[in-house]
């Protein structure tokens, strides 16, 4: 089975990032500069989840929770 390629959130080259050490990310220089963009605002939370939001998933069995990757 062929890994899923994933894009690089900084640079949006493709590649399967998760299954090296900086995943997503494809490199350490990528990831700080995410991490840069963070720290000077430039990425935000809109506004913080409340219950609610997580109610639809509940009932979702361990394999398929919110935020991770397809297999």
């Amino acid at each position: 089975m062929v890994p899923p390629q994933v894009k690089c959130p900084a640079c949006k080259k493709s590649g399967d990032w998760f299954a090296g050490r900086y995943g997503p990310f494809c490199s350490h220089r990528c990831q700080l500069i995410d991490l840069g963009k963070w720290l000077g605002g430039e990425h935000a939370i809109s506004k913080p989840l409340k219950p609610e939001h997580l109610e639809q998933f509940s009932g979702a069995p361990p394999d398929d929770q919110p935020g991770q990757p397809e297999a």
